[in-house]
């Protein structure tokens, strides 16, 4: 995707949603015969949840599901509060939609605990297994599927693409969230990573925002090398986006991210799923169960499509030039 075409489903996303948030406050009717009912919650807030809800929207449009004509939607998001996730997830459960959207594993893990029965399909989940959500990818055995946003194997990759940018890399820190398992996980994998090459890795937690601020602070003044870091894919580092763009630039810190909205904030590089095709997918899957299809028979699947996304502005402000072999790789290029 474009970043074009992503900048006009961000914006257009602001003027989708006004008459449906104020729906929210308010129990819809029960839909007439005829028509389902599909509930999202998104892990996150604000512009970015309101884009990806309206690629799930407009995919779901392509496979025949429309607004008012034979569907009703519920949109919820979290905002990365875990008790508004919890809240939402509850009343989105009250309203027995068809299928229910997660965007995200909080999302996710919430809406399991709120219910075993209605069918939710699962999108940016790192470790749907490890986190309890299936039973495994193959057959999911329960009332939720989806599609996971990366295997562990990419966190590794993160730390050489870091490497390239930064071939003098001593130290790196690693912003994650440290209760979520996926989070373990993924930091498991670049700290085998960088000790097998020799360079220093610390885990700084980003779920408070003073918290990590001052982390990250420590470690750029006690740098004893060349350092960087790696931002995981995470709820509440979505949520913190901007604030830790702003801390990466003003520590000079080369660092590079899971999601391409990072690099939208500002951010100097990311690599990870293709959103818009994840997305296409998990609508694809809500529409076969909307179709008769059960969770349990549908596979858990890894995502396909990989989108490296530079910023060429904030490469020039800390002073890099990007290497050729990572510019004839970028999908986009913003300056």
């Amino acid at each position: 995707m474009r970043r074009r075409d992503f900048l006009s489903v961000l914006g257009g996303a602001a003027a989708a949603w006004p008459n449906w948030a104020s729906a929210q406050q308010l129990k819809p009717a029960p839909s007439p015969k005829g028509m389902h009912r599909i509930a999202v919650l998104t892990g996150a807030a604000g512009a970015v949840s309101d884009a990806r809800v309206r690629i799930l929207v407009q995919s779901l449009g392509e496979l025949g599901w429309f607004e008012g004509r034979n569907v009703r939607f519920e949109i919820r998001h979290g905002g990365g509060q875990a008790e508004t996730l919890r809240q939402h997830a509850a009343e989105l459960v009250a309203l027995a939609p068809d299928v229910i959207l997660a965007n995200g594993g909080t999302a996710t893990e919430h809406l399991l605990k709120a219910t075993r029965t209605i069918p939710i399909v699962f999108s940016f989940v790192p470790d749907p297994v490890g986190s309890g959500f299936v039973d495994s990818l193959s057959r999911p055995g329960g009332n939720a599927t989806g599609f996971t946003q990366f295997e562990y194997g990419m966190s590794a990759k993160w730390l050489e693409l870091l490497r390239e940018i930064s071939p003098d890399l001593a130290r790196v820190a690693i912003l994650r969230d440290a209760t979520g398992a996926a989070s373990v996980g993924q930091f498991a994998v670049i700290q085998a990573a960088a000790q097998w090459r020799g360079i220093e890795a610390r885990s700084i937690n980003v779920r408070d925002s003073g918290e990590f601020e001052r982390d990250i602070a420590d470690f750029a003044r006690s740098a004893t090398g060349k350092s960087g870091m790696i931002v995981v894919s995470s709820t509440n580092a979505l949520v913190h986006r901007d604030a830790i763009v702003k801390l990466a630039a003003q520590h000079k810190l080369p660092t590079v991210y899971a999601q391409r909205e990072f690099v939208n904030a500002g951010g100097l590089i990311s690599y990870g799923t293709n959103i818009t095709a994840l997305l296409q997918n998990t609508a694809g899957y809500a529409d076969r169960i909307l179709k008769g299809a059960k969770p349990a028979d549908l596979p858990v699947q890894a995502p396909t499509s990989f989108e490296l996304v530079i910023n060429t502005k904030a490469a020039l402000a800390l002073g890099l030039e990007f290497p050729p072999a990572v510019l004839a790789r970028a999908e986009d290029a913003t300056q």
